[in-house]
C-alpha cells in the first residue's frame, strides 16, 4: 500500500479485497494497530450499541430465588 499525504496527515487506502473481506464500507470506523515496528493491523470498530443489544439478547432470566454473592463466587 503506498503512504499519501492528506490534508495535515498521512492515509493509505485499502486494497479491495480486504474491504471486501472485512465488509467495509464508507464511513465505517476502523482501527489501526501497531503489531510491530514493520506490521499493522487493521480492525473494524464495531457499534457499541449494537453490541451491547446482542450481549443482552443472550442473557437469560436468573432463576427463580437466585441470589448472587460475591463471596460464594470468590469462592469458586
Amino acid at each position: 500500500m503506498l503512504v499519501s499525504k492528506w490534508g495535515g496527515s498521512l492515509a493509505v487506502r485499502l486494497p479491495r479485497t480486504l474491504v471486501e473481506d472485512m465488509g467495509l464500507k464508507e464511513g465505517d470506523d476502523v482501527e489501526v494497530i501497531a503489531v510491530s515496528k514493520r506490521r499493522v493491523a487493521v480492525a473494524r470498530r464495531g457499534d457499541r450499541t449494537a453490541f451491547l443489544e446482542r450481549l443482552r439478547a443472550l442473557q437469560e432470566p436468573a432463576p427463580a430465588g437466585f441470589r448472587w454473592s460475591r463471596e460464594e463466587a470468590n469462592e469458586r
